[in-house]
This record gives C-alpha cells, sequence and structure tokens, in this order.
C-alpha cells in the first residue's frame, strides 16, 4: 500500500495542491463573467460571447503551451502560466470597458492552458507507467474539486463585496498556486534531459510525424470533449424546456456533480490494472446513452436519474483522454504532442455545446440533445477500434504484445562486450 501510494503523495503538494487552487479561481470567474458584461453595458448575447473565450483561448493557447512547456520545462511553464494569469485576472478585475474585459479572459483562458498542460506533462514524466491512469484520473478529479467549489466562494465574495472581487479572488487563487509550485522540490529528474532533446523540435514537425495518430485517435479525442462538454448544456436547457425552477435545475445539476466527483480515483485505478478500454467505453456507452434518452424524460424524477447516470458515466472516465495521451506521447517531444492532443480536446469541448444551440435554434432542442448522445456512442466505437492500435495499454492484450514486444528487443540486441 505504501509503494502504491508513495509516487502520487510526493507530488500532490506539487500538482494536486496547486491545481486545486488554480482551478476555484477559474471556476469561481465563470459564472461572473456574462454578469461583468452586463454590467459593463453589454447585452446577452454579448455576454454570451465573452463566456465563449475563455474556451476559445483555451484553445489557441494548446499548442503555444506545448512549444512553451517542451522550452522551459513543465514547472517553469506552470510559474509563467500564474504569473501571465494574475495579470489577466487583474485586467478583467480593472477592465474599463467590454473589449479590455474580453481581452482579459481570453488571456484567462490561454493561461489556464498552458498550466493544466503542463501539469498533465510533469505526472506523466514522474509517475511510473502502471500508476499513471491513477495520477491524471486524480487530476482530473481535483480540477472538478476545484471548479465545483469556485462558484460558491464567488458567491460568497460577492456577497461581501462586488463583481470586481471575485476577479482579486482569483488573482489569489493563482498566486498561491505559483508559489506552491515553485516552493516544491521538483520531483522529475529526467525532465532536464527531455526537455534539452526535444525542445527545439517544431510543432509541425511533430505533428506529421504522429499524423496517423492524430487522424485517427485524434477524432475519437474530439468527439468524446464534444459529448462531455454538452452535458453541461444539456442539462440546463433540458430542465428550462420542462418549466423546472432556476434552483430545482441547480440541484440537478448539483447531484450530477457530485456522482461524477467521487469515481475519479476508482476509475483510475481500473484503468490502470484492466486496461483503458474498460473505462474508456462504458464512459461514453454510459454518458452517450444517457444524452440520448434524456429527451424522453418528462419528470423531475426522470431527468434527475438522466442526470446521475451522466455524472456516471462522465465521472468514470474522468482522466481518460489525459491518460491515452500521455500512453501514445513520444517522450522527447510529449509537451509539443499532447499540446496539439489537447487542441483536439478543447476543440470537442467547444464544438459540443454549439451542436446542441444549433438543434435548439433550429427549433428541435431534443434533436440537438439527440445528436450528442449518438456522438457519444460514435465515440466509444472509434475509442475500441483505434485505442489498441496506439497504446500498450489499451488492454491485456496490447500489455501481452508490448512484453513480447520488448522480450524479441531484447534478445535481438548485441550482447554487451
Amino acid at each position: 500500500m505504501t509503494s502504491t501510494r508513495s509516487p502520487l503523495r510526493q507530488v500532490a503538494r506539487g500538482v494536486y495542491a496547486p491545481a486545486l487552487v488554480f482551478e476555484i479561481g477559474i471556476g469561481a470567474i465563470a459564472p461572473i463573467i456574462p454578469l461583468s458584461a452586463v454590467d459593463l453595458g453589454g447585452n446577452l448575447a454579448v455576454a454570451a460571447v465573452l463566456v465563449a473565450l475563455l474556451g476559445v483561448g483555451q484553445i489557441a493557447g494548446d499548442v503555444p503551451a506545448g512549444a512553451l512547456a517542451a522550452r522551459i520545462g513543465d514547472r517553469r511553464a506552470m510559474l509563467v502560466a500564474a504569473g501571465l494569469s494574475m495579470i489577466a485576472l487583474a485586467g478583467c478585475a480593472l477592465a474599463p470597458s467590454l473589449w479590455v474585459l474580453g481581452i482579459g479572459v481570453f488571456a484567462v483562458g490561454a493561461t489556464n492552458a498552458v498550466f493544466v498542460l503542463a501539469r498533465q506533462a510533469y505526472l506523466t514524466e514522474v509517475i511510473p507507467v502502471m500508476m499513471r491512469a491513477r495520477a491524471l484520473s486524480t487530476l482530473g478529479g481535483v480540477q472538478r474539486i476545484g471548479a465545483f467549489i469556485g462558484p460558491f466562494l464567488g458567491a460568497a465574495i460577492v456577497h461581501l463585496s462586488d463583481l470586481r472581487g471575485v476577479y482579486w479572488l482569483a488573482v489569489g487563487t493563482s498566486l498561491l498556486a505559483g508559489v506552491v509550485v515553485l516552493v516544491v522540490p521538483d520531483a522529475a529528474g529526467a525532465e532536464t534531459i527531455r526537455r534539452r532533446q526535444g525542445a527545439h523540435i517544431a510543432m509541425g514537425t511533430v505533428l506529421r510525424q504522429n499524423g496517423k495518430v492524430f487522424a485517427t485517435l485524434g477524432f475519437a479525442v474530439l468527439a468524446v470533449g464534444a459529448v462531455r462538454a454538452s452535458r453541461q448544456v444539456v442539462l440546463p436547457l433540458w430542465s428550462a424546456q420542462l418549466g423546472f425552477s432556476p434552483a430545482t435545475t441547480s440541484i440537478i445539476f448539483g447531484i450530477s456533480g457530485a456522482v461524477d466527483m467521487l469515481l475519479f480515483y476508482p476509475a483510475g485505478r481500473v484503468m490502470d490494472r484492466r486496461g483503458r478500454l474498460w473505462v474508456a467505453i462504458p464512459s461514453m456507452l454510459i454518458l452517450g446513452g444517457s444524452i440520448l434518452l434524456l429527451p424522453i424524460t418528462s419528470t423531475l424524477a426522470g431527468v434527475t436519474a438522466a442526470a446521475m447516470v451522466m455524472g456516471l458515466g462522465n465521472g468514470i472516465g474522468s482522466g481518460i483522454l489525459m491518460t491515452l495521451g500521455a500512453d501514445v506521447a513520444p517522450r522527447a517531444v510529449r509537451p509539443q504532442f499532447l499540446g496539439i492532443w489537447r487542441l483536439f480536446s478543447d476543440s470537442g469541448n467547444a464544438a459540443g455545446p454549439l451542436v446542441v444551440a444549433a438543434g435548439a435554434a433550429l427549433g428541435s432542442l431534443a434533436a440537438g440533445i439527440a445528436t450528442m448522445g449518438a456522438f457519444g456512442l460514435l465515440a466509444a466505437a472509434g475509442l475500441a477500434r483505434w485505442v489498441p492500435r496506439f497504446s500498450d495499454h489499451a488492454n491485456a492484450a496490447t500489455r501481452r504484445r508490448a512484453a513480447a514486444r520488448e522480450i524479441r528487443a531484447a534478445l535481438d540486441s548485441p550482447p554487451d562486450p
């Protein structure tokens, strides 16, 4: 037991603690951004655009984040992200106009991309491969907990001061996250060597060398991101369609989130012991199926049950995309590869809600929701087809194949003189 938990304990302070604190700040400002936009004179459409800029900034920052982490190292990239995030959040707090607020929100999204990627690359470097899924699932769970706590702290700050106070809270969480990263010793002894080997390899070269992965598994990753993000939209929209009050909708959403947060570590444990597909496929089947069935619900009990099943499907998939990315990323160019990998997943995160919105705009919210449910089933099929091709840890069969390959390589290598 000690040997299993020791590596996680060693990085808990340096990765999980700053991840939690940083994500609390991001979670706190998320519901405040549209209110700030309206406060500065924007209408609801403008407010929605400003909220979207957080995700757009993250997409725009994914590839540069990979290049930055490769050049200066994962921990230094986290420090840079924390510092720039403080500046961007201060700009949001002091914004005199919608333009300034928009630039600040976009910059916060970009810095979040750097922080997320650097944490993932760092954990991949320092954690043994047979504990990788647990480590990255825990990271995903910690991020969700932070995003869950943040809005409550933000509400308390608004009650005590005003909207701008929430941005200053986020400045403080970014500062605290950076301080923790700075003072905790580096556990990655191989990071400097890896950085020297791969820092000067261009992102375009990495994309070309791994084009087959991105052209196949990459689109499954995009579909997974879209389905998971659509969950954040389909529940409140369908609840509103049925005439539920905002308070009732919030309770339903909270129940789903609670189920979601309970399952990240067991899911990681299964992935480490049995293989990635043991979690990836059930996650998409459960999440996609529950979204697909949501439009046939018409009662509070039915929607709540569907929400809980969505939380189950999303929760067991915590960390799956980070784990798969870590599995298939070439070690010498891992940060660059993960930057492109996150571009696919974050693009999916942005696309999912847009598909639901398009269905609603065309007059059928149910059709938009059902489309995303079908995407979940397609994502499961894509993962089943392509993960075994590229990951040695897809299941027991791929692990046996990898072990046999290593034995053959050892037998074929010339003996030491």
